[in-house]
């Protein structure tokens, strides 16, 4: 069988793209890779977006495809980690955009066998660089765990790590998610992992609600449930129950501040889903 790509991965890395593309500089996340990843079947994509969603949720998950993955690499370059881990890395791209970071830090993307073959087919395919700090983990979370995929690429327990885990708690069980959080503090205090997470029904705005009208059925049909959504304090108790800590939950008011607010065109990103950083104590 051929290998695949995951459509969500695709859709995500589409969103990037149209964000340097049809948003006015500066942009939250530069990514010139994004759409090369996607290979010619972007326009496709694209038009499906356009088709199931108005303008202005896709101007919002333009912003929040942007600024989730700028937030990340933030605790990424302001932090002190030597390894940094992208559970379900799909087509991100840091590894080409930010070279210079593989000088102090060795990158795993961990993702499905089969979406991880189509990504390195396109990476040959646009003679991309390798590096032998920027490693690629295959596991199929069905027959393999995270720890033990993670040793066989030579992940070093005990080096400072981030790892970053974004859009995809929100297909997840709670055991699913609980089991890959509990595995991140084998590493040494301070190492970190940002996630988002299907934000809970009474922070939606009517845009955030309106495109979980459309988007959760879409991705049911597609065999990848939506959980429902989670509260802070929910976030809390689950980060805590886990053995790890709190160390930022900020709301989208903070992230509208932080990342959009100098900005002319009045840009802001979904309130679908939440950000937390969950730190091994």
């Amino acid at each position: 069988m051929e290998p695949s790509p995951s459509r969500t991965a695709m859709l995500a890395a589409v969103a990037r793209g149209q964000h340097r593309l049809k948003d006015p500089f500066p942009w939250v996340l530069d990514d010139p890779f994004a759409m090369l990843l996607v290979g010619p079947g972007w326009a496709q994509l694209v038009a499906l977006a356009e088709a199931l969603f108005p303008e202005n949720l896709q101007r919002e998950v333009r912003a929040w495809a942007a600024v989730r993955s700028r937030y990340a690499e933030d605790r990424l370059t302001q932090g002190a980690f030597t390894q940094y881990v992208m559970l379900g890395a799909g087509l991100d791209s840091l590894a080409w955009r930010r070279p210079d970071l593989l000088g102090a830090v060795t990158m795993f993307e961990v993702d499905h066998p089969a979406s991880q073959a189509w990504k390195r087919e396109r990476v040959d395919a646009l003679g991309l660089p390798v590096n032998d700090r920027h490693l690629f983990v295959p596991i199929d979370f069905e027959v393999e765990s995270l720890g033990a995929g993670l040793d066989a690429a030579g992940f070093d327990w005990a080096q400072p790590t981030l790892f970053s885990w974004l859009g995809v708690m929100l297909y997840l069980t709670t055991e699913a998610v609980e089991t890959t959080l509990r595995t991140s503090t084998a590493c040494p205090s301070g190492s970190e992992v940002v996630f988002t997470y299907r934000a809970d029904e009474s922070v939606l705005d009517d845009a955030g609600r309106e495109f979980a009208q459309i988007f959760e059925p879409l991705a049911a049909q597609s065999g990848e449930p939506a959980q429902p959504g989670r509260s802070g304090k929910e976030i809390e108790g689950l980060v805590t129950g886990c053995g790890l800590r709190v160390e930022e939950l900020p709301n989208r008011a903070t992230i509208v501040s932080r990342y959009f607010e100098q900005r002319s065109d009045a840009l802001v990103p979904s309130s679908f889903e939440g950000l937390a950083v969950a730190a091994v104590p």
